[in-house]
């Protein structure tokens, strides 16, 4: 072997959060009452829409099942490996592995951006053409658009995961977060990545803060068309969960993904936010105020036998 060849990386060491074992102890409870509260709330959500007729046969929540299930892929996606990780103090991950986590986390953060934009027309459609709903979001055009949002996350993902593999690492391999992604990984590799910086950016920052501006346009379009206030009032009360998911899950993927690869030191704080806490608080977001899901779910409570007795 030539002793001026370049050394291959082969695996990354992720920052994590603490190395103290007191601290990381404390964190693997807190973030294992997420991961257990993702999993209990969206599976409900899932059950409850499956053996519901009426929810089952609206697309409405045809669409929040399946976010459900998107929420559920994109909390594993990186989850289990940080819960791990507080127990190993190595935080040791393989190139592969990085690489297939950087894929799974772009394709199903992708497809849920574009589900959400789905679901934004089904309430545009609903609210604004009430007459012709049920014509218009048939279960055939739901299953499409779903299947879409899949493909075009498949699309993204594949672009951002060829740029990066095609980059050269040979050291340094410390990743400054707690799972492997484009901006802190491409800043390890051993080239100028600047051209590679503006196309991930344009990327996945155009489709981010595309869509977000999309959501935003159709929300404010359908009260703009409401005149009643009483109208209005069912809006906004049928969109606020919409708007507040919108809300906690484009706002830091815009902070992150829209910028130039700098480090700020908020950037952990802020991926914990997208990654873990908004898919925990999606199934609570749209059942809190909602009647009809909370009243499927104490049918389907009652069905299981465990009725409380007074």
């Amino acid at each position: 072997m030539d002793e001026n060849q370049t050394e291959v990386v082969t695996d990354f060491v992720l920052a994590g959060f603490s190395q103290t074992p007191s601290t990381e102890a404390g964190l693997f409870v807190l973030f294992l009452f997420f991961y257990v509260s993702t999993w209990v709330g969206n599976v409900l959500i899932m059950v409850t829409v499956a053996s519901d007729n009426y929810l089952n046969s609206s697309p409405m929540y045809f669409l929040l099942g399946n976010l459900s299930f998107l929420d559920l892929c994109y909390s594993t996606v990186t989850t289990p490996k940080l819960l791990a990780d507080f127990l190993d103090n190595d935080k040791l991950i393989h190139y592969d592995q990085c690489i297939a986590q950087l894929f799974f986390l772009h394709f199903v953060g992708a497809a849920e951006m574009f589900l959400l934009t789905v679901m934004a027309y089904d309430r545009f459609v609903a609210i604004c053409r009430p007459l012709h709903y049920t014509t218009i979001m048939s279960r055939g055009l739901c299953c499409v658009l779903v299947a879409a949002s899949w493909m075009g996350g498949f699309v993204h993902s594949t672009v951002q995961t060829i740029l990066t593999i095609r980059l050269p690492f040979c050291g340094p391999n410390h990743v400054d977060n707690f799972f492997c992604d484009v901006p802190p990984v491409i800043k390890l590799a051993c080239t100028d990545t600047f051209v590679i910086e503006l196309l991930m950016v344009s990327n996945s920052g155009l489709i981010s803060t595309s869509s977000f501006v999309v959501l935003v346009s159709s929300y404010s379009t359908i009260l703009v068309k409401i005149r009643s206030k009483e109208g209005r009032r069912k809006a906004l009360s049928t969109c606020g969960s919409h708007l507040m998911v919108v809300t906690l899950f484009f706002g830091p993927c815009i902070f992150i993904y829209a910028r130039p690869f700098s480090t700020f030191s908020v950037d952990k704080m802020v991926s914990v936010f997208y990654n873990v806490i908004t898919p925990m608080m999606n199934p609570l977001i749209y059942t809190l105020r909602n009647k009809e899901v909370k009243s499927a779910m104490q049918k389907l409570w009652d069905r299981s036998g465990l009725t409380w007795k007074k």
